[in-house]
């Protein structure tokens, strides 16, 4: 820390801090704490207040994660800075702490896998410290080198895996498509996710890897370029055009993929038949029986 907010960090006892505001952590989570601390020490000191009525003792403001990770480590002490919080707002305090650092929590991860890359760590070294798995650190290195930013945040939230961020990044609009197609017929991608991953898609096309905004234009007089760029944004949307259609295409091969795995089964094609619902349109009938050829 440094500047005019520079405060003091003092070793305390942990049997002399007490949580005020006590929270359930997930056991992944929990375990992401202890394995970097471990590894690579407290980045940052917890935050605590002097008791008002017994002098030595404290009231954990921030860091309940860090503060039970050391004591599971076996320190004794903890650094921590000290402020003077009236009683009443200790408990406000607390909740928007915790509640301000849920957010950007992921996006520590990805600068921190990002720094340690920087710094001459291979992969394998960067997911021991981090606890995490190498193929997917190998997969965010990747996607940070290109300036994915968007693919970067969406498989931080858990919206499509690794792997398919990275095809999305390096492959053309089939390999895309194929990479879908696998995704959800291995179950990785369905329902929410998949459209989610469709529209994630569509928005790196329209606006780019950063999620940055595009710089507002100034009018000026028309020019050959700004002639340039309408037709290059006109390209843009017919290009959009066409991915759309590519997805109905997706979504198309999806269904013909259920029906071909329905149809197999030998119960579901007599209960067809005894409600004389036998037929089905020459569309289906043509792929089903080319995919089979193909297979």
């Amino acid at each position: 820390m440094n500047g005019s907010e520079e405060k003091e960090i003092v070793l305390i006892p942990l049997d002399k801090i007490t949580i005020v505001n006590p929270r359930d952590r997930g056991k992944k989570k929990y375990r992401q704490i202890v394995n970097s601390i471990a590894n690579i020490g407290l980045k940052k000191p917890i935050t605590v207040t002097p008791k008002p009525s017994l002098k030595g003792e404290y009231l954990l403001v921030c860091g309940q994660g860090r503060y039970e990770a050391f004591d599971e480590l076996g320190e004794s002490e903890i650094p921590a800075i000290v402020i003077d919080v009236p009683e009443e707002k200790l408990l406000l305090m607390s909740l928007v702490e915790n509640l301000a650092r849920r957010n950007p929590s992921c996006l520590e991860m990805v600068h921190k896998i990002g720094t340690l890359k920087e710094q001459g760590y291979t992969f394998a070294e960067i997911a021991k410290k981090t606890d995490l798995n190498v193929s997917y650190v190998r997969g965010i290195v990747k996607l940070i080198e290109r300036g994915e930013e968007r693919l970067v945040m969406a498989v931080e939230r858990g919206q499509i895996p690794v792997s398919v961020a990275v095809t999305i990044a390096v492959a053309d609009d089939h390999d895309i498509q194929r990479a879908l197609t696998e995704a959800y017929e291995s179950n990785d991608l369905r329902g929410k996710k998949l459209l989610a991953a469709r529209r994630l898609i569509e928005k790196r096309q329209t606006d780019g890897k950063s999620l940055r905004g595009a710089p507002k234009r100034t009018n000026s007089a028309v020019s050959g370029k700004k002639l340039l760029q309408a037709y290059q944004a006109e390209s843009n949307k017919q290009r959009l055009v066409v991915q759309k259609s590519k997805l109905c295409e997706t979504r198309l091969l999806f269904v013909v993929s259920a029906i071909r795995q329905l149809i197999e089964d030998r119960r579901f094609l007599d209960l067809l038949r005894s409600e004389g619902l036998d037929t089905m349109p020459a569309y289906l009938v043509s792929e089903l029986s080319n995919r089979k050829g193909l297979s």
